[in-house]
């Protein structure tokens, strides 16, 4: 075989796509250099090594099957069931668990998988409240989560923190059949072990969702959930640097019996991914996770995770020491959220303003919001990328720095509208590309 047949079929594609579409290559090329050369502080990125979108472009993509390794419906999967369980095993290690499926094609398809193999509609879910930092797929109303299923929120205090005695009480009152933890916008950590505790009491299963913190789990920066709750799920592109996709991961719970009494739970989600909720699993996907769960039982990327929250602790201390109102007073993780509105401002144009000038955030709703979700009074952080990058806890004072000029040369009109200065985008552009100049992507670079 062809030593760089892989290599050689992938530059033809390039190759082919720049000769016959040059217009969607070079609107490819444009979102190339735009990552290069912008600074991005959002707390879902990441950014994944270009070995993970060699295998996302290899030929595995053609492949069409529908099943599990040895059990599959169709011919020709000789290598894809290799692929698969190598994948399979990676998780388990990387995560400590005795099972991993590795089919869904998100975190958010990963959460319905579960919920939707122990509920029936109707049934009650209980879960962090959207406004409070928790997931759509958690229970929202906008979620398919939120309307089949009876959810019953819980929230977080005047603090901003969970209130994990307030937690008891609502799941002894309203008795859940399944209690999510996790969140999407949460900047502490989370007490697993006291959530299955309460569990437990209630008599509820108990899933985790770590897509925000797996990469912290993974290295031991974060109480891990797999011996914690019934299930785990995950995202792969957050903080896994890896493709778009998801995991469900089980430990201890794995060979309890359901429910129904005759199939383990691990059995229950085998089949509720396949052939419940999902058909052929994306093989050049799944190729890819096996990637990205081989690099982050790494040295590398345990220092990796270490510097995640660094940066964080020193951006949010940074922030807040110019004036601005970091919630919970601080973090624990990757994640810096901001109330804005302290500030005069909306979420909506602080994320604008600072995009004219290079720099990439998201608006976020924030405890007691009373702006919708397109608008919102907060504004979310993430330190993945500027990790990635090699930047460290002084170039996060620069980061403050730079935000800091930008949202405070702001002239407001309305919820939508502001004026930001001709010379401040200027000068805010030219430092955000010297500094990403400076800690050019890994792998990315010119």
């Amino acid at each position: 075989m062809h030593k760089d047949m892989l290599a050689d079929f992938l530059l033809k594609g390039t190759s082919l796509l720049k000769e016959e579409d040059p217009e969607l290559e070079r609107l490819l090329v444009q979102e190339h250099q735009r990552q290069l050369n912008t600074l991005t502080l959002v707390a879902a990125s990441s950014i994944a090594h270009p070995s993970i979108f060699a295998c996302l472009g290899s030929s595995i993509g053609n492949l069409t099957t529908e099943g599990y390794p040895a059990r599959r419906f169709h011919g020709g999967c000789e290598v894809a069931d290799e692929i698969e369980r190598l994948a399979i095993e990676r998780a388990k290690v990387a995560f400590g668990a005795c099972y991993a499926n590795v089919q869904p094609h998100s975190g958010t398809s990963a959460n319905q998988i579960v919920i939707g193999s122990l509920l029936k509609p109707g049934e009650r879910i209980m879960g962090l409240g959207l406004n409070s930092g928790g997931h759509l797929s958690h229970g929202s109303r906008a979620s398919l989560t939120g309307q089949w299923f009876d959810v019953v929120e819980y929230h977080v205090n005047e603090e901003s923190l969970l209130d994990y005695d307030e937690v008891w009480r609502l799941a002894c009152q309203t008795r859940p059949k399944l209690i999510v933890a996790g969140a999407s916008a949460y900047p502490r950590s989370i007490d697993f072990a006291r959530f299955r505790a309460i569990a437990d009491e209630v008599g509820a299963y108990l899933l985790a969702d770590v897509s925000h913190i797996a990469g912290l789990v993974v290295a031991g920066e974060h109480q891990s959930p797999i011996n914690e709750a019934h299930f785990t799920t995950t995202s792969t592109y957050k903080q896994l640097y890896g493709p778009r996709g998801g995991l469900i991961l089980m430990g201890r719970d794995s060979e309890q019996l359901s429910s129904d009494g005759r199939s383990t739970l691990a059995e229950r989600l085998q089949k509720a991914t396949f052939p419940f909720f999902q058909g052929t699993p994306s093989l050049n996907v799944i190729a890819a996770k096996a990637r990205a769960l081989e690099m982050v039982v790494s040295p590398k990327f345990k220092l990796l995770t270490y510097h995640v929250v660094e940066n964080a602790r020193a951006l949010a201390g940074e922030l807040q020491a110019r004036g601005y109102d970091v919630l919970t007073g601080g973090t624990d993780n990757h994640m810096v959220i901001l109330n804005i509105a302290s500030n005069g401002l909306t979420g909506i144009i602080a994320e604008r303003a600072l995009e004219e000038c290079g720099i990439v955030v998201n608006k976020n709703r924030i405890p007691g919001d009373t702006r919708s979700a397109l608008i919102t009074s907060g504004l979310r952080l993430g330190t993945n990328s500027v990790a990635m990058r090699g930047m460290g806890v002084k170039e996060m004072r620069m980061c403050a720095e730079l935000v800091d000029r930008v949202l405070s040369s702001i002239s407001v009109r309305n919820e939508r509208q502001y004026i930001l200065p001709e010379d401040v985008k200027l000068e805010v552009r030219e430092k955000v590309e010297e500094l990403c100049s400076s800690f050019a992507i890994p792998g990315y670079e010119e």
